[in-house]
């Protein structure tokens, strides 16, 4: 029977996840599909309940559903409770339950892309809060850096500092600050923002502050260079690109869908930087 799964969004028609589940799938000879699904805002209710109507496994969740994920879902894993959103869940007969693995794909892009970056200890600034970099802050914690988030809105940030330290089962370093107060001493700033998406603009983050040993990540993939990027990169920083994120979170997924991890045997970056009509970029050593 074909096992059924796919991602949801609004929008999600940007998603490069039925690529990367459809090369593995093949890959591995299961008999499975991966689907998108591109919502209007509030159509996320309705759309759980007709995902389990048809039989659905599972499905990755993106902006804005991940919070709304998390409190759908009848239980959660501590990664998903721990970021206090969700980007997987799973259609079990008990209900629904919710998983978290951004930060295992931030993580694993990190480890892939700015080798030799030791988290523990290190300064790491985040910005934004909203669904996205809950997952990564949840992770960054656990990783034992010291983390702090900038936002606009101040009160949205502390929410999330809460919600992560009430989780964690150990003490984490967790603050607010500006991007200017925080950027001397970071070993690590991530846009977690979608400023950037689709060749937007920086969002404003000014990096001028920041020293130039900073690694610098953006969670955007489209473009693959965003704007944020790109002035990191002008300034001499290693950046780690969302892409590298996207399919590092997008591996525990497809086990926990198709019940077996994806093949190796296919370099699903390579299809995906041809989908965005890209070559590989050079990367500061």
């Amino acid at each position: 029977m074909t096992i059924r799964a796919g991602v949801v969004g609004s929008p999600a028609r940007h998603s490069l996840s039925p690529l990367i589940h459809g090369a593995w799938l093949r890959a591995a000879g299961i008999d499975g599909e991966y689907a998108l699904y591109d919502l209007a805002p509030e159509g996320f209710g309705p759309f759980l309940d007709e995902a389990r109507a048809k039989g659905l496994r599972g499905v990755n969740v993106t902006l804005p559903f991940k919070e709304q994920a998390l409190a759908a879902a009848a239980t959660a894993t501590p990664d998903a409770v721990a970021a206090g959103a969700a980007n997987l869940l799973i259609f079990e007969d008990g209900g629904l339950v919710a998983n978290n693995t951004d930060g295992y794909g931030l993580l694993r892009a990190l480890a892939e892309q700015a080798p030799g970056l030791d988290l523990d200890g290190a300064k790491v600034v985040v910005l934004g809060a909203g669904g996205a970099a809950r997952g990564a802050v949840a992770a960054l914690a656990a990783a034992g850096a010291e983390v702090v988030v900038v936002n606009r809105t101040q009160g949205r940030a502390d929410a999330l500092i809460a919600a992560v330290s009430a989780a964690s089962p150990r003490p984490v370093k967790l603050s607010t600050a500006s991007l200017a107060m925080a950027a001397p001493s970071a070993g690590l700033i991530i846009n977690a923002t979608s400023a950037g998406l689709n060749g937007a603009d920086d969002g404003g983050f000014d990096l001028s502050a920041a020293p130039t040993t900073a690694v610098v990540m953006d969670m955007v993939y489209k473009p693959l260079v965003t704007p944020f990027l790109a002035q990191a990169a002008a300034r001499g920083h290693r950046t780690v690109d969302g892409l590298a994120m996207l399919i590092g979170q997008a591996r525990p997924s497809f086990e926990a869908f198709y019940g077996a991890a994806p093949p190796d045997d296919v370099d699903v970056r390579a299809l995906c930087l041809a989908a965005l009509g890209l070559a590989a970029p050079e990367r500061k050593a």
